[in-house]
């Protein structure tokens, strides 16, 4: 769906198409090598673009280098080809940045002390800046708060480099859209919002991305694509709160909120299914909807009451995991303190190996607190690597066999990896708090 650039975008200089401009544009820089960069980068090397794929991480880049793929969306198997022809490299010198066409900035936006730290997009728009020529284009796919690519990106780019951005190159911002682990919905068959900062960065814009992906969705400016990837993600997050509340009244009234949740989607119409769990985690659902929260009170003077909400009710959900677990020890005459608790799971979804922001994180600090004794296993999230921005100190790192199940207390079940041997999970061990709803039998409680 590509309708025509209306009138009404925001117009930066001239927006008259630049004579030194190439009318396919070949080479390609992706800032960033994350989950979304290096989708996106390996993405635009097989459709027949020269990549450059640049990280600061040094480890990052060495593993690249090799073909050695840390994202399970991009196998090993696909990048050698692409390293072996030299349509993919990756790098870490800002001069491999040189002689750019496109350029797209995939790096993290985190938050600090509760405020949207924008400092890897900052470095990344001054770098870029410096290599930018005439008739290039920097399309921003980070998340953000409206205003960014235009209140930010725009004077940063045009500073380090002398141009005008809407005469001189194009700008532009297209959310990411990539949702780890999902194999139906990919980078080229999800619909790509596209936006820019004139009609002729739209244009191009909508080239490039019209050009690795099935469909483009055209908005008439930049704020209106920032905002819409924040409405997508506080969607999901306050409908996940919404059913997380929900489980824990159900629970103490006695009903059965998973067996509601499939009746009530069963109406073809008017509802959306979602399910609770032990909490929120990846870039997305803790971090995104607060961006938009900041940006509302900073601009409108009032706090954006739903997100607020939901980050209470999800950041909770952890202890009452703790609660829950607690309560099902004691049916069973054990205590917390003392007992052998193994984790399922420490990514925060299942099957990817995406740790950042995991709900598991703060469950194994509650329960280390109480004096349990530890344990976790997950076969996607590697044992070198910590699942959460703090090292787990006291969390050691197992196998989910038959000794370790048999040997634990109480089993949690957080992310319900399709790897796990359910069977033997319900078999082995004397009591799981599935979290999931995966499992049954006496000795299962479900949250």
């Amino acid at each position: 769906m590509n309708p025509a650039a209306p009138d009404g975008a925001v117009p930066r200089g001239t927006a008259t198409p630049d004579p030194q401009a190439r009318p396919v544009p070949g080479r390609v820089v992706v800032v960033g090598q994350g989950y979304v960069g290096l989708s996106l980068a390996v993405r635009a090397a097989a459709s027949g673009y020269q990549v450059v794929g640049h990280d600061v991480d040094k480890e990052r880049v060495s593993r690249l280098i090799t073909g050695d793929s840390y994202v399970e969306d991009v196998s090993s198997a696909r990048l050698l080809p692409l390293l072996a022809s030299g349509a993919y490299r990756a790098g870490r010198d800002p001069a491999d940045c040189e002689g750019f066409d496109i350029a797209v900035i995939t790096v993290p936006t985190p938050l600090r002390d509760g405020l949207p730290d924008l400092s890897h997009i900052v470095e990344s728009a001054r770098m870029l800046g410096g290599h930018l020529r005439a008739g290039a284009t920097v399309v921003l796919e980070s998340t953000t708060y409206p205003g960014t690519t235009e209140e930010l990106v725009a004077p940063l780019l045009e500073e380090a480099s002398g141009l005008v951005a809407g005469r001189d190159f194009h700008l532009g911002y297209s959310p990411e859209r990539i949702d780890p682990g999902n194999t139906r919905w990919r980078l080229d068959n999800t619909p790509k919002v596209v936006s820019g900062v004139n009609a002729a960065s739209l244009e191009r814009v909508t080239d490039f991305y019209g050009s690795i992906v099935d469909t483009t969705v055209q908005v008439s400016s930049c704020r209106t694509a920032e905002m819409a990837k924040l409405l997508e993600n506080t969607f999901r997050h306050v409908n996940i709160a919404l059913v997380n509340e929900l489980a824990t009244f159900a629970h103490d009234l006695d009903v059965d909120v998973w067996e509601a949740i499939d009746a009530a989607a069963t109406k073809p119409h008017g509802f959306l299914r979602f399910l609770p769990g032990p909490g929120v985690g990846g870039h997305c659902l803790p971090i995104d909807p607060s961006y938009l929260s900041w940006w509302a009170e900073r601009t409108a003077g009032r706090t954006f009451r739903f997100v607020e909400l939901a980050n209470d009710v999800n950041g909770r959900m952890p202890d009452y995991v703790v609660r829950r677990l607690t309560d099902g020890l004691r049916r069973r005459g054990r205590k917390v303190k003392g007992a052998r608790v193994l984790l399922l799971g420490l990514a925060y979804k299942a099957n990817t190996s995406d740790a950042r922001e995991t709900p598991a994180a703060r469950i194994a600090e509650l329960l280390l607190a109480l004096g349990a004794d530890v344990s976790a296993a997950d076969p996607h999230v590697a044992r070198s690597v910590p699942p959460a921005s703090g090292v787990l100190d006291g969390v050691l790192r197992v196998t989910a066999g038959e000794r370790e199940l048999s040997a634990a207390d109480a089993v949690v079940l957080l992310a319900d990896h399709d790897a796990f041997d359910y069977g033997l999970i319900a078999e082995r061990s004397a009591y799981v708090l599935d979290c999931r709803r995966r499992l049954g039998g006496d000795n299962i409680d479900v949250l």
